[in-house]
């Protein structure tokens, strides 16, 4: 029984309590750098594949999605209008940019868009909180064939800006860091 007892019993004197210091010290201070490190392009579990139809505009696509044919507002970001309409007129307002500056950037922002989002591409969608606008559109962040997110890859190239709505905040940090280094950069609409 004693025999048994002391080869359960922790054995004290061969435990390194200095590596084991040294090694939880160096986890505390790396941890908070990871938030740091590029994202995964790595599509999330939840994702659902879907076929590309046609790009509407800067953040707005067109899916096939369960059979049925449907508008996904990309979620978390804005691109320029590239229609003349009244969020056009408002913008234009707002911005005190000519009308014509903005429909010329959102007509850029839908070219690289559809560089991307191909029609009849198998690409992924994932939902957020909610999964449809008050105007009846998908609401996702979707996910390219090479598993970069669509949505984030127009943000960090210059041609949106975030445009967080809660509940639907799932990316909004690395939206945010990828708009601040494109601005930083001068890319895309912000090369001026």
């Amino acid at each position: 029984m004693k025999k048994i007892l002391r080869s359960m019993a922790f054995n004290f004197k061969a435990f390194n309590f200095k590596k084991t210091y040294r090694v939880l010290l160096l986890l505390a201070v790396l941890s908070p750098l990871a938030s740091f490190l590029p994202a995964s392009p790595v599509k999330s579990r939840a994702a659902e594949t879907i076929t590309v139809i046609k790009v509407v505009d800067g953040d707005t696509i067109t899916i096939d999605y369960k059979g049925t044919r449907e508008n996904v507002r990309l979620i978390g970001i804005d691109t320029p209008e590239s229609i003349a309409g009244k969020k056009a007129r408002r913008d234009s307002k707002r911005s005190h940019k000519d009308m014509n500056e903005i429909l010329r950037s959102g007509k850029t922002a839908a070219e690289f868009t559809k560089k991307l989002a191909v029609p009849g591409d198998n690409i992924s969608i994932e939902f957020d909180a909610e999964k449809r606008d008050r105007y009846g559109r998908l609401l996702g962040y979707v996910f390219l064939a090479d598993g970069r997110m669509l949505n984030e890859e127009i943000i960090s190239n210059g041609y949106a800006s975030v445009l967080t709505i809660p509940p639907n905040v799932k990316y909004q940090e690395r939206f945010l860091e990828a708009y601040r280094r494109a601005r930083r950069n001068g890319l895309g609409l912000w090369k001026e």
